[in-house]
């Protein structure tokens, strides 16, 4: 893999293309709501105006950051071992409190707590990354540091 790029899972890289297709779709309904609003006269007191233009403006970053996402994106498949890597998912027991999660590990760009999937750049993918079934590791995070177990690994 090329440091200079992100990995991502396909499925990530598809969420991304597919957001970006639709604020293209949006975006001549945008500007036709900014040349309405625009027609509508006086500028300096115009809400409509400035509403429609920071929404067209705000499409228009959006567009560009999930374009540099794809940019520096590199779609991993993740390989049929033992080991934790983008792609797969992990349950874990906290050792402290015998309890147990699971989580997709994935590439930055495409984090989703709700849905159960944590960057390898987070403190416990970071520490889950590249070790097996069975390993117990340390958790770094910013105010303590805690061990999990890995119960299992699957694609």
């Amino acid at each position: 893999m090329d440091p200079h790029f992100n990995q991502i899972t396909k499925s990530g890289y598809e969420k991304i293309e597919a957001e970006i297709r639709d604020l293209e779709d949006s975006r001549p309904a945008k500007i036709k709501n900014l040349a309405d609003a625009r027609a509508l006269g006086d500028l300096s007191e115009n809400a409509e105006y400035s509403s429609a233009k920071r929404d067209l403006r705000h499409l228009e970053s959006r567009l560009r950051f999930l374009r540099k996402q794809l940019q520096y994106a590199q779609v991993y498949t993740p390989s049929n071992d033992d080991t934790v890597e983008v792609g797969k998912t992990v349950t874990f027991e906290f050792l402290d409190d015998h309890s147990t999660e699971t989580y997709e590990i994935v590439g930055t760009p495409e984090v989703d707590i709700d849905h159960r999937k944590i960057s390898i750049a987070s403190p416990i993918g970071s520490a889950l990354l590249n070790h097996h079934s069975g390993d117990i590791v340390t958790v770094s995070a910013p105010q303590l540091s805690y061990k999990i177990k890995i119960v299992s690994i699957r694609v």
